[in-house]
C-alpha cells in the first residue's frame, strides 16, 4: 500500500502538469482550473479519478504507462520496506494520520523523496509520449471540434480569421498548403498531398464539397465567401504556421446524410428567372468542371453564349462580383442564391475579356445588364465557355417539386439560342 503514496500525491500530479503544458497556449486557460483542482484533489485527499479519467478513455495508453509505473512504486517501496497504510486513500491527508502511527516504519518519510522523483518520471514521460503519439488529452482534441459554421462566424473580422484558420488546419495545415486561389464559390488550393486533406473537416465548417482534382489540386466549395476566405488565408499564412486537424476528427465532423428533397403536388415559385445570357442551354452534369458537374456549387443548368451581354437573371442584389470580373452572385427578394460563372477557370485570365457594367451592392432588375463579354477573346483563350448558372443555396428550399429538373430552368428546345424565361421552383 505504501507505494500508492508517490503515485497520487505526485505522480498524477505531475501527469497533469504535463497535460497542461502539452496543450496550445490558447487553450491552457481554459483546461488550467480543470487540471489544478483534480491534481490538488489527488494530492489532498488520494482520491485520483477525476484525473485518471482525463486520459484514461481519450488516450488509454498513458493509462498503461500509468499502470506500469504504480507497479514499480509499490515494488521499490517493498524493496525499501517502507510501511505505510491509509483508512481512506494514499493522500497527504491519510499520510500526515498515519505518519506517527506505531505500525508506521520509521522510514516513511521515503516516500516524499520516491514522490519527487515521480513526479519528474511523470512529468517527463507523459510530455513525451503526448506529443510523440499526438495523444487528445484535454486542450489537444481535434480543432475541428472548436470550428464554427461559417453562416454564424464569418461575418465578423475576428471571426473570418478563425474560420480562415481552420480550412488551413482541415487541408493538412501550412506544411501541406502550397498555393491559395480564390474563385466565386470556391476555394482553389494547391497541396503537396491531397489525401491529407480532411473533407469531413470542411464540410463542418460549412463547405458544400471537396473536389480533388488530382494529387495536389483541390477545391473547397464554400460558397460566395471564398474570395474573403481565401484572403484572409494568405494572410494567416503569413502571420506563421497552422497544425493540421486529425484525421480522426472525420468520424466526429461527418455530418449526418441529407434527407432527399420530396416531392410535392404544389409547387412554390421562388423566383422567375431569365436565361443571363443569350446561347445553347446545356445539361449542368456535361460542365468540363467536376465542381458543377456534380452539383457541388448547386444545381442548374449551363449555357454556351453567343452574346456579348450578361443580364441578371433576376431582379435583386448583387451580393458579389468577383474581382477578375468573370462571375457574379446575385440574391432574390426571397433569399435564393443565383451564380452566374462566365466559362470554366476564366480565373486564370485575370479579367481579360470581361467589363464590369454594375458595381456589387447594386439593386439590378431582372435583364438588367451586368457584364459585357469579348466573346473573341474569351472563345480563342478560354479553357471552356461553357457557364454553368446555379442555385448555391438550393438546400434552403429543402422540398422541391417532382419536375423541377424539367422545371428549375425551363427552357424549350426550340428556345435553346434565345433569352428564355424560366422558373425557380420550390415547394
Amino acid at each position: 500500500m505504501s507505494g500508492f503514496f508517490p503515485i497520487m500525491m505526485f505522480g498524477l500530479p505531475g501527469a497533469a502538469l504535463a497535460m497542461y503544458f502539452a496543450a496550445p497556449k490558447e487553450r491552457r486557460p481554459m483546461v488550467g482550473g480543470m487540471l489544478l483542482s483534480v491534481a490538488i484533489t489527488a494530492f489532498l485527499t488520494g482520491v485520483t479519478e477525476p484525473l485518471e479519467f482525463l486520459f484514461m478513455f481519450l488516450a488509454p495508453l498513458l493509462y498503461l504507462l500509468h499502470a506500469i509505473l504504480t507497479g514499480i512504486s509499490l515494488f521499490v517501496a517493498t524493496l525499501l520496506g517502507i510501511h505505510a497504510g491509509f483508512s481512506f486513500s494514499a493522500g497527504a491527508i491519510d499520510y500526515v494520520l498515519m505518519y506517527n502511527l506505531p505500525a508506521a516504519s520509521n522510514n516513511v518519510w521515503m516516500l516524499l523523496v520516491m514522490g519527487v522523483v515521480f513526479f519528474i518520471i511523470y512529468f517527463l514521460l507523459f510530455s513525451a509520449v503526448i506529443r510523440m503519439f499526438n495523444l487528445k488529452t484535454p486542450g489537444r482534441e481535434d480543432k475541428v471540434d472548436e470550428m464554427v459554421t461559417e453562416e454564424a462566424n464569418s461575418n465578423t473580422e475576428e471571426g473570418l480569421t478563425q474560420l480562415a484558420t481552420s480550412y488551413i488546419a482541415a487541408v493538412g495545415g501550412t506544411d501541406n498548403l502550397k498555393a491559395i486561389d480564390a474563385c466565386i464559390t470556391r476555394l482553389r488550393l494547391t497541396v503537396n498531398d491531397s489525401a491529407r486533406v480532411n473533407d469531413a473537416a470542411c464540410k463542418r465548417l460549412g463547405a458544400s464539397g471537396v473536389v480533388k482534382l488530382n494529387k495536389q489540386t483541390i477545391q473547397v466549395i464554400v460558397g460566395a465567401k471564398a474570395e474573403s476566405i481565401g484572403d484572409e488565408m494568405k494572410k494567416v499564412v503569413a502571420r506563421g504556421p497552422v497544425a493540421a486537424a486529425s484525421a480522426d476528427a472525420a468520424h466526429v465532423a461527418a455530418p449526418a446524410p441529407a434527407a432527399k428533397p420530396q416531392a410535392v403536388p404544389n409547387a412554390v415559385t421562388i423566383a422567375e428567372l431569365v436565361s443571363p445570357i443569350t446561347g445553347e442551354v446545356v445539361a449542368l452534369d456535361q460542365v468540363p468542371d467536376e465542381a458543377f458537374a456534380s452539383k457541388a456549387v448547386g444545381d442548374g443548368v449551363a449555357v454556351k453564349p453567343t452574346d456579348k451581354t450578361v443580364v441578371s437573371p433576376a431582379a435583386g442584389t448583387i451580393v458579389k462580383i468577383f474581382n477578375t470580373n468573370h462571375a457574379f452572385c446575385l440574391e432574390t427578394e426571397k433569399g435564393a442564391e443565383i451564380v452566374v460563372h462566365m466559362g470554366i477557370d476564366t480565373v486564370a485570365l485575370n479579367g481579360q475579356g470581361f467589363k464590369r457594367l454594375v458595381e456589387e451592392g447594386a439593386e439590378v432588375t431582372a435583364g438588367q445588364p451586368v457584364l459585357e463579354l469579348d466573346l473573341d477573346f474569351l472563345n480563342a483563350n478560354a479553357r471552356s465557355m461553357i457557364s454553368p448558372v446555379v442555385c448555391s443555396n438550393i438546400d434552403d428550399f429543402s422540398v422541391w417539386s417532382s419536375k423541377r429538373m424539367v422545371t428549375w430552368w425551363r427552357v424549350k428546345r426550340h428556345c435553346t439560342r434565345s433569352r428564355a424565361n424560366n422558373r425557380f421552383l420550390a415547394g
